[in-house]
């Protein structure tokens, strides 16, 4: 008497990854929402020289405003110096001959100076912008 082993066949297992997928979907936007962006910044430092004593190096780094308002313009160097306060021509324009001669006589003082900050209202029209950065 021989007793015989039945083999069952048996398919091969498949695996289920519906389960695993749907973790993914999940995840990964939590994952790309949560990540920060770093921001790379570049920070200009103007040092003083090492010579000692406020000479022209101060006044290279000092700024030059340009105010610009419906009553007329400012300009201060070094910030918050009035160096002359242009008012309106008498056809209420602005006068931008006498802020181009004003500009001449800082240049005169500091060569080296090439930038320049403009401060304008909120009334003023944009042609008045481009005309103050042309002169």
């Amino acid at each position: 008497m021989g007793f015989k082993i039945k083999r069952q066949n048996t398919d091969d297992a498949e695996i289920d990854v519906t389960s695993f997928m749907n973790l993914m979907i999940v995840l990964v936007p939590v994952l790309l929402m949560s990540m920060t962006f770093t921001k790379v910044s570049v920070m200009e430092i103007n040092l003083p020289e090492l010579g000692g004593g406020p000479g022209n190096s101060s006044l290279d780094q000092s700024q030059l405003e340009v105010m610009v308002r419906k009553t007329g313009m400012q300009v201060y160097f070094p910030a918050g110096s009035l160096v002359k306060d242009i008012p309106l021509l008498e056809d209420g324009k602005q006068d931008f001959q006498t802020l181009s001669l004003v500009m001449r006589e800082v240049k005169k003082k500091v060569v080296d100076k090439t930038d320049a900050l403009i401060l304008l209202t909120k009334d003023l029209e944009y042609q008045t912008l481009l005309n103050t950065m042309d002169t």
